[in-house]
């Protein structure tokens, strides 16, 4: 768990500069280009849109489920620029740290004035 958490103190540090550097308001998709861009300059290895299978009685089925960025093989990262982070946003992570056998998760907001209110750190 000590691995997971320096890696989790990473991504939310690079998350911190890109937010610092860009504000709230831009899409989704600048926000993950520019993590991805710091998480690999920091040393981490990431998957960018990471497509995730969904196994039902044995057959693997592409449902269109996609990571936004999964750091180090162990930790989901999902991207948001909403007003407000809601349940369904929570459930969606939770599916893909059941998908993809990970443990922990975090679901970060850009669209707020301080990411401290936009980061969501869930267990499955």
């Amino acid at each position: 768990m000590q691995h997971i958490n320096k890696i989790t103190e990473q991504i939310l540090k690079c998350a911190f500069k890109v937010h610092s550097e860009l504000g709230p308001g831009l899409l989704e998709s600048a926000y993950e280009e520019c993590l991805c861009y710091e998480l690999k300059q920091s040393g981490l290895s990431v998957e960018k849109q990471k497509t995730l299978p969904l196994v039902y009685h044995e057959v693997k089925l592409n449902a269109g489920y996609r990571i936004d960025i999964l750091v180090e093989g162990s930790v989901v990262v999902e991207i948001k620029s909403v007003e407000t982070l809601n349940d369904v946003h929570t459930a969606q992570v939770l599916t893909y740290l059941k998908l993809s056998r990970c443990k922990i998760g975090l679901l970060l907001n850009f669209n707020v004035a301080s990411l401290k209110n936009g980061i969501k750190r869930l267990i499955k």
